[in-house]
């Protein structure tokens, strides 16, 4: 690998811990931010029907951060540097299981340490750390 890794950066955090151009995966019901790009695992929105052969396996974050990126690259929603998994227990493992085992979201997505926000979001961290 050449040191470059154009996926988008992901790290488990909170809201809080977000940057200003960060976009969140938040559980269906929690709070988000004013004007923040917001992706919900567990609110049934999804990027194509449901039940489709693309998503008819997937979990719910899985699902989730596969609308995000189709959102960003339609521009539906701002550009995003970086992707805040802030979830619960449960979504947090979905979501880390996405990026091990779901090829689209592996092939867009990448977990990074959350040392610091900057050098994540530029891409000078890659690794498999999960925050």
């Amino acid at each position: 690998m050449n040191g470059t890794d154009s996926r988008i950066p992901v790290v488990f955090a909170t809201p809080a811990e977000a940057g200003p151009q960060d976009a969140l995966l938040l559980d269906g019901d929690a709070a988000a931010p004013a004007g923040r790009v917001v992706g919900r695992v567990g609110s049934g929105v999804f990027a194509h029907a449901p039940g489709c052969n693309c998503c008819v396996s997937r979990s719910g974050a899985a699902a989730a951060m596969a609308a995000l990126f189709i959102a960003r690259s339609r521009g539906e929603v701002a550009f995003f540097p970086r992707l805040v998994v802030a979830l619960g227990p449960a979504g947090r493992a979905a979501a880390q299981a996405a990026l091990a085992q779901d090829r689209f979201v592996a092939a867009r997505y990448r977990a990074v340490s959350r040392t610091s926000p900057d050098r994540a979001a530029a891409g000078v961290r890659p690794g498999s750390a999960w925050g």
